[in-house]
């Protein structure tokens, strides 16, 4: 996965967020929503992840396609 691959995943999750969170605001959300705005919270926090392993790997010399992505405990909440 390159770079713009991730970021393309970024903005489709982050869209998705930004409908469950305005529905939240509104209406609420169902138990299923708020199920998956958490899994896209996580999933978000992994892209992320991954994408600063990439970076830092090609700037270091090191070859971005190493990075993997992490499981959600190692990377939930993590604020860079």
């Amino acid at each position: 996965m390159e770079d713009r691959d991730i970021l393309r995943e970024v903005d489709q999750l982050v869209a998705e967020e930004r409908v469950l969170r305005d529905r939240a605001t509104g209406q609420g959300l169902t138990p299923d929503e708020r199920v998956r705005l958490t899994e896209l919270e996580v999933r978000l926090d992994q892209c992320w992840d991954l994408l600063r392993q990439r970076r830092a790997r090609s700037e270091f010399g090191e070859n971005p396609d190493a990075a993997a992505v992490r499981p959600p405990g190692e990377v939930e909440g993590y604020e860079g």
